[in-house]
């Protein structure tokens, strides 16, 4: 098995464990940890994928993020990925979960922030490049084609809940 993750059901209920190439394949529902960074100014990072990522090559995103380990709290796997993508470590707090349709399979998705106050050291294998942007200006990229098309829905529903969600 490949990347072992945990097929769920439409209420987020350990079904069994699966491959996720699998899960994506036979679009089962898997879950899938995803962080917001804020820098102390309430700017937000948007970073670019790799031309060679196999899942939307060259495309932007406002999320970094992964599967969900077998095992693993959606708040863990936020942890991991952001220290993995980022070389920052935080305890990223849940702003939301829903399920996303996807582009490539269904999945939960968990959204998580996290204030950043400290330098990141991007992976390259995971972020071609990166900068900080407010709101409004990631609303005018979030509108583009060069943008990660779950990323859209997320980004709406993040806006939806307005202030009250902010750290």
């Amino acid at each position: 098995m490949g990347e072992p993750v945990e097929q769920v059901d439409e209420r987020d209920r350990v079904v069994a464990v699966v491959d996720r190439a699998e899960a994506i394949r036979g679009r089962r529902l898997h879950r899938v940890a995803t962080i917001v960074c804020r820098d102390g100014d309430g700017r937000i990072l948007v970073h670019r994928r790799p031309d060679h990522a196999s899942r939307f090559p060259g495309q932007y995103n406002w999320m970094l993020g992964g599967a969900v380990e077998v095992g693993e709290s959606y708040e863990e796997a936020a942890a991991r990925e952001l220290a993995e993508e980022l070389g920052v470590r935080a305890a990223p707090r849940v702003v939301l979960k829903f399920l996303c349709d996807g582009a490539i399979s269904p999945y939960w998705l968990g959204l998580h922030e996290a204030v950043v106050t400290t330098p990141v050291r991007p992976d390259p294998g995971e972020v071609a490049w990166f900068d900080w942007l407010t709101e409004p200006e990631l609303d005018d990229l979030v509108r583009g084609s060069g943008f990660v098309p779950d990323a859209r829905e997320a980004f709406d529903r993040y806006r939806a809940l307005g202030s009250a969600r902010r750290p």
